[in-house]
């Protein structure tokens, strides 16, 4: 069962066909360009719902990525991020919103490298004119892998996600969270019954396949941190213990030029931990002078 607050974001929402299956989406109107918001894992769209009463009358979007939250979780799949962003595209063009800001957490950040290449080749259906990039491990050998991860990864990994229960995950996912900012009890139930819904957690080792495609694809996905010519920011909760400040000092490296807005004393979800400061930060980047 769903707690209320939960059921509450879900009946807000709809869901929309893909080839894969469907996704769940949130959106409300407003004034442009229209802010996409991805997520990371293993979580959804939900980590946003504190972050869009900040977003002072604009326009925004976000979705369940496939195997996610509320969106249909297909088994035996080939989870993908490049299927991902294809899916993001997808929810774009249904919601038809005209121009595009980007804001992506942890895997959602792999997702829109991969749309900043696609515009860089011409192929973008949609006006993307600016991105902030919040605390994903975009340079995987610069990332601090909770021990979960790499056993998730492995040969193992379909028998952690067998074992998985409520305690372990809630406990592990606590971890993720700053001493000043901890996981309360209401945020640890709702992620656990995202998670959880329709057997989600029982895919957990097919969802992280994104890590291996982050080995791959890095080459393409740091060139278009590197070449993307339009504005592109970072947005960093400096108490991460996984996509720590070696990830965005490889960022910096990578795009020397870009804006960064630093969160001290925050964790690996700064949209859940300070949501208001989260959005006043992202507005700022979002609106800065390119």
């Amino acid at each position: 069962m769903l707690p209320p607050d939960v059921t509450a974001w879900r009946d807000g929402g709809r869901r929309i066909p893909t080839p894969a299956g469907e996704v769940f989406v949130r959106s409300a109107p407003g004034d442009g360009p229209t802010v996409l918001m991805l997520h990371g894992y293993p979580s959804s769209s939900y980590d946003y719902r504190q972050v869009v009463p900040h977003l002072h009358g604009r326009a925004w979007l976000t979705l369940d990525f496939l195997g996610f939250g509320l969106s249909d979780k297909p088994r035996p799949h080939r989870y993908s991020l490049l299927e991902q962003a294809d899916i993001a595209q997808t929810v774009v063009a249904d919601a038809d919103p005209g121009p595009v800001v980007l804001i992506a957490h942890d895997m959602g950040t792999s997702v829109a490298t991969e749309l900043l290449a696609r515009d860089l080749e011409g192929r973008l259906p949609f006006d993307l004119q600016r991105a902030v990039l919040s605390n994903g491990s975009v340079i995987l050998d610069r990332a601090s892998l909770r021990p979960s991860q790499k056993i998730l990864r492995g040969p193992l990994g379909p028998l952690l996600a067998r074992l998985l229960i409520r305690r372990g995950f809630i406990r592990g996912f606590g971890n993720l969270f700053s001493d000043e900012h901890p996981l309360t009890a209401a945020e640890a139930e709702a992620q656990w019954a995202l998670l959880a819904h329709n057997d989600g957690h029982r895919i957990a080792h097919l969802l992280i396949s994104y890590l291996d495609e982050r080995v791959r694809y890095a080459e393409r996905w740091h060139g278009a941190v590197r070449d993307w010519p339009k504005k592109l920011s970072f947005l960093w909760a400096l108490d991460d213990i996984v996509a720590t400040t070696n990830v965005l000092d490889g960022l910096r490296e990578l795009r020397p030029a870009a804006e960064v807005v630093e969160l001290p004393g925050v964790g690996h979800y700064p949209q859940v931990e300070v949501p208001d400061v989260f959005a006043r930060s992202a507005l700022s980047l979002l609106s800065a002078p390119a």
